[in-house]
């Protein structure tokens, strides 16, 4: 196996394995509906997930996030933040991931390139804020951003031509964005956004592990 993606079953999870597999690429698809199943909210889960997969996995890839759901939406004003709604974003935006990093990272090949992306946003950049609101997630993704950064340091010291990073996939035609979409603003395709992403993978150097990139392969500042 190797490929693995994570949140394989959502829009942009679902696309890139199609697109991993069209390349000719093996993809186990993980997810909270697959076999093994894997949920973010539980590290058992995960671990159990990660063992089924094996080892020497040359590409892991983390598809999942949340930005609004049937009960929470983006809040626009501290007075709208909610501890409940925050709670469920560190745990599905950054815990999650972290449990991911945990017992996926090492069973990443030891020799030769190997890679985990996650996916976050370019508003979990601080640098980036102009417009504010949306507490919640863009506090959750510049957490993971900074487990991303920290986790890359760490396998840097043993697997050198390892590399960790978060990944900024733009607007996609899924339901996470699609609800937040603007007039005049650029909406892929899962498929586009899929196609985008592996190019930037695809491009990554050892040197690069640990920053945050958009889907065009620019770097964004953390």
């Amino acid at each position: 196996m190797s490929a693995v993606v994570v949140g394989a079953t959502g829009g942009i999870g679902a696309a890139l394995a199609e697109a991993l597999e069209a390349r000719g690429e093996s993809v186990r698809r993980l997810g909270r509906s697959t076999s093994p199943s894997l949920d973010l909210l539980d590290e058992a889960s995960i671990a159990a997930a990660a063992e089924a997969a094996g080892s020497g996995l040359r590409l892991v890839i983390d598809a999942t996030g949340m930005l609004h759901d049937g009960r929470f939406q983006p809040e626009k004003s501290l007075r709208a933040i909610d501890p409940e709604h925050m709670a469920r974003s560190f745990a599905v935006n950054a815990t999650g991931p972290a449990l991911l990093m945990k017992h996926f990272l090492p069973r990443l090949a030891r020799d030769g390139r190997a890679v985990f992306a996650t996916l976050s946003a370019r508003v979990g950049s601080i640098a980036d804020n102009h417009l504010g609101g949306w507490y919640s997630y863009r506090a959750s993704k510049a957490a993971l951003n900074q487990l991303v950064r920290t986790a890359a340091i760490e396998f840097a010291r043993t697997r050198r031509e390892a590399i960790l990073v978060a990944l900024h996939p733009g607007t996609v035609a899924t339901g996470l964005s699609t609800p937040f979409a603007k007039a005049g603003l650029e909406v892929q395709s899962p498929r586009q956004s899929a196609e985008r992403l592996l190019a930037v993978i695809d491009g990554l150097a050892p040197a690069q592990t640990g920053l945050l990139f958009d889907h065009r392969g620019q770097p964004i500042p953390f």
